[in-house]
């Protein structure tokens, strides 16, 4: 028995096109209304001075001043280290979930956490670091004292390190869920140690999940300013901190501005540096 093909009729295409505006306008809507017009504010704005008169002299005096130039490189430093303290933790911590019988129970505990505002966690933080918080009574009860731990870079790193976490381990998690095993199983089939076979197939393979993790963390980290003043106490001064300083403080919303476009491009630059390059044919490398 032949079954004949369903045919497209004049009636069905315009039908279809609807379907697809109907599903589109909302993305559309969204994207335009939280993404597309606030960078374009903040590029318009960055051309503007105190005066409201149109100038680059916001761009002449970020790139010719020191000041500016040293929290560039500040919150380039302090992103890098949380991303790399970020991977160190997340990795195996992804890996050894992955090997775990009731993963899904695991990983929801991670995500836990994202649940809580990071005001509250800030703030959380706070009395754990207090001269009177858990962290001072465990170190008088071994015998070391209570130290400065609040207000310090290395506290303004752990928090940011521990509220970055969760983001880093879904994407490696994922990267290692899609793994075929039988990659894995022909490795040891040829005689390759454990560390070989995680070396040489099980890392290069779950690089993509890595490098979404780098950019979900060094991106935001990049523009930490909350972080900077309850945890840092001000001792740690990043690009974020700038902004905030002259949006509330200053009202200098021309200089702000232009920070923010330095952050977007730098944004943008790690996100090409962190992407999927593609070889020929057209597969991701």
């Amino acid at each position: 028995m032949r079954v004949s093909k369903p045919t497209m009729t004049w009636r069905t295409i315009p039908l279809t096109k609807h379907r697809t505006w109907a599903y589109f306008l909302p993305y559309g809507l969204w994207l335009a209304l939280f993404v597309i017009a606030p960078v374009a504010l903040i590029i318009y704005q960055s051309f503007f001075d105190l005066g409201h008169q149109v100038t680059l002299n916001n761009y002449r005096t970020y790139f010719h001043s020191a000041t500016y130039l040293k929290m560039t490189a500040n919150s380039a430093w302090y992103a890098f280290l949380i991303t790399l303290f970020t991977g160190l933790i997340s990795y195996p911590t992804a890996y050894f979930i992955h090997q775990l019988k009731h993963r899904q129970f695991w990983l929801l505990l991670v995500i836990l956490p994202t649940w809580i505002n990071i005001l509250l966690k800030a703030y959380a933080f706070i009395g754990i670091f207090s001269q009177a918080g858990l962290a001072n009574q465990f170190l008088t009860f071994i015998g070391v004292g209570p130290q400065q731990i609040l207000f310090t870079n290395a506290s303004f790193i752990f928090v940011a390190t521990y509220i970055q976490i969760p983001f880093m381990i879904l994407p490696i998690y994922n990267a290692l869920d899609d793994l075929n095993p039988a990659f894995i199983n022909a490795s040891r089939d040829l005689g390759a140690s454990s560390w070989q076979t995680f070396r040489h197939v099980i890392f290069p393979l779950t690089l993509p999940g890595i490098k979404a993790g780098v950019q979900a963390v060094f991106i935001p980290s990049l523009s930490l300013f909350m972080l900077t003043r309850l945890i840092g106490g001000n001792k740690v001064i990043t690009l974020g901190t700038a902004i905030e300083e002259h949006f509330l403080t200053t009202m200098n919303w021309g200089m702000g501005s232009t920070i923010g476009v330095v952050l977007i491009v730098a944004m943008i630059v790690v996100m090409l540096l962190t992407g999927d390059q593609k070889v020929k044919g057209g597969t991701p490398r």
